[in-house]
């Protein structure tokens, strides 16, 4: 078989764009422009441009620009999917990112997107329902024992609001020492001069953003550096 006789491989990235709404984890999805499955929602993704990305990061990020109109703080490579049947154009290869944005931020793709709970998706295309399930299973993880969750708050905010993320993302109530107890260990959190949320029948509560050290190291971490 000469070069010129195999078939090329179709290379792309997806994204699983992940945020909260009314305390549940959605997922962003697009109407897709052209066949394939032209007007079915999907995933954001597209070819990687070898001519323009450094690498398949700088292709996601694009994508996320172009298709959703923002930019993730967290942007985590996921895993690769591969194969003869998962793309109707031919065999390919796709490299699956996870990013995580409050949904304030997500606010800034109103009408480019569509937000649907991860629980209660539709039929999806390609093996879009397989990434999915693959990025909510590896957040879900990390969130056991790692600060990923933070990414989904929109600053600043309080322990409470914070732990509330934390038992939506996992799906079961966290104990409020072991929570408290955790954030301390992590020394992720620094509390906000003088800003007391207040209201309500509680006493005020101390908010908290996160140390600007701390999140430059989680966004490298997510880049693999």
């Amino acid at each position: 078989m000469t070069t010129e006789s195999i078939p090329a491989v179709i290379c792309t990235v997806d994204v699983v764009l992940l945020t909260l709404e009314q305390s549940t984890l959605k997922v962003a999805l697009v109407r897709r422009e052209r066949e394939p499955f032209a007007q079915a929602l999907a995933l954001p993704g597209g070819y990687i441009h070898a001519q323009d990305d450094v690498d398949a990061q700088a292709s996601a990020a694009r994508v996320l620009r172009d298709k959703a109109g923002l930019e993730s703080p967290y942007l985590e490579q996921l895993a690769t999917f591969t194969g003869a049947v998962r793309d109707p154009r031919g065999w390919s290869v796709a490299v699956a990112y996870c990013a995580l944005v409050p949904a304030t931020v997500l606010a800034q793709a109103a009408g480019r997107v569509e937000l649907v709970a991860v629980d209660e998706l539709p039929p999806l295309p390609f093996d879009h329902r397989q990434i999915i399930d693959a990025a909510v299973l590896r957040v879900r993880s990390k969130s056991q024992y790692s600060s990923l969750p933070v990414h989904l708050c929109a600053e600043p905010f309080t322990l409470p609001q914070l732990q509330a993320v934390y038992e939506t993302v996992l799906g079961e109530p966290v104990n409020k020492v072991s929570f408290r107890r955790k954030v301390d260990e992590l020394a992720m959190l620094e509390p906000v001069p003088g800003a007391l949320q207040t209201g309500g029948a509680h006493r005020p509560a101390q908010l908290y953003r996160v140390r600007p050290a701390y999140r430059r190291q989680l966004s490298l971490s997510a880049r693999g550096l």
